[in-house]
């Protein structure tokens, strides 16, 4: 029996399991070598019965290391430089931030936290990120950036608004991530943003290639409301972002903790759904791709974890897969981790004699057909989100 670490209601059994699988999906690999030689763990499901977190069982924080070579930075993408700007204006222009003090939580290179900065004259910001690379301060001053984990020791910074995007899904004890921050904040008006996938959406478009090892936590609109609510925080909203994709979460410290009420919603019986088709669909993917494969070679657009993870799930041992395709100039000339699939730029794929790229998330379907518009590159875009019949999206 497993505790479900949001809400501690017993679980019995896991709706996933992989088993060896890559623990680092965003980690610069140089060599073919190496990136096979990278750690692996165990992938073990759950999804909780009573308040809809879906959790890994068989985490282990040790296997993983967040450094220099960590390297999660998807602002090379127009796409989501738009986005970030977009959610940037929400919380500036929207919710008020102006004039602030901000803290961001798991801040990367400090795209999102110089965008909140730059956006009001009056807003200052210090970003934490043990795998931060770049100048200490930026701005002229209004930000700095702390190599280092958040914990309660920056109680002393006084923050206005709290800002964390796309790191609790890698804390195997969110609750108690939220009770440390919710410490650090006494009972001030500080504003919470969060951001983290949406394992509804996932688990209702049945996207095998979003679980993976990095994210350990996996919240629905209920858990994540349950989660807040147990920390301290009087939650104002949760909503879909980024097509559906991610779940924005907005909040305060409560200076009496509120009632908790969990609420599993439909989470149970997706996962269950999502346990009778995952090896149907692993199979179906391979088929789909060997089929791609005999019109002529085969890039994936995107190194990143969806790429990572489907990657390792169907061509291990790069037989349908010739190369990756990413437009991060950090991640270009390395290797996939776990398959060591090279790693190439958008204006190389003539020189591997690319005629299909596979697309793994349909957000960025439109700029990667754009792109090669641009350069004159005769590859055909594939949805794999779409069925087979839709495999006509041609360039």
């Amino acid at each position: 029996m497993t505790a479900c670490p949001v809400c501690t209601a017993p679980s019995r059994a896991p709706f996933l399991s992989r088993n060896p699988v890559p623990v680092h999906q965003n980690l610069l690999v140089r060599n073919e070598a190496d990136a096979r030689a990278l750690n692996r763990g165990r992938l073990t499901l759950h999804a909780c019965a009573q308040c809809g977190f879906v959790f890994n069982a068989d985490f282990d924080p040790q296997l993983l290391t967040y450094g220099a070579a960590y390297e999660n930075t998807q602002s090379c993408s127009p796409a989501f430089e738009a986005y970030v700007e977009e959610l940037a204006r929400h919380v500036v222009d929207e919710r008020g931030v102006r004039g602030s003090r901000i803290i961001e939580i798991g801040c990367g290179k400090g795209a999102f936290l110089r965008a909140l900065v730059r956006r009001d004259p009056g807003n200052q910001g210090i970003g934490f990120d043990p795998s931060y690379v770049g100048p200490d301060a930026d701005l002229d001053g209004r930000v700095r950036f702390d190599r280092r984990f958040y914990d309660e020791s920056c109680a002393n910074l006084q923050a206005d608004a709290v800002v964390c995007r796309h790191v609790i899904e890698h804390i195997h004890d969110p609750v108690g991530l939220l009770r440390g921050i919710r410490a650090t904040l006494g009972d001030g008006a500080a504003r919470i943003f969060f951001e983290t996938p949406c394992v509804e959406w996932i688990l209702a478009h049945e996207v095998i290639w979003d679980f993976f090892y990095e994210h350990c936590s996996y919240f629905s609109t209920g858990s994540l409301t349950t989660a807040f609510t147990r920390a301290g925080f009087a939650v104002e909203s949760v909503r879909h972002t980024f097509g559906g994709q991610y779940l924005w979460i907005e909040a305060q410290p409560a200076p009496v903790p509120p009632p908790s009420r969990a609420d599993a919603g439909e989470i149970p019986s997706l996962a269950a759904r999502f346990a009778h088709v995952e090896a149907a669909h692993v199979t179906a993917l391979r088929e789909r791709l060997e089929r791609l494969a005999v019109e002529g070679p085969v890039a994936m657009w995107g190194a990143a974890a969806k790429g990572v993870t489907l990657a390792n799930l169907v061509d291990p041992d790069r037989r349908l897969i010739t190369c990756i395709v990413d437009l991060n100039p950090n991640k270009q000339g390395g290797c996939l981790p776990g398959t060591g699939h090279p790693i190439v730029a958008p204006l190389e794929l003539p020189s591997w004699k690319i005629r299909t790229a596979v697309v793994t998330n349909p957000n960025y379907l439109e700029e990667n057909a754009g792109l090669l518009r641009q350069a004159s590159l005769d590859v055909r875009l594939v949805d794999l989100m779409q069925p087979d019949e839709a495999d006509a999206h041609t360039h």
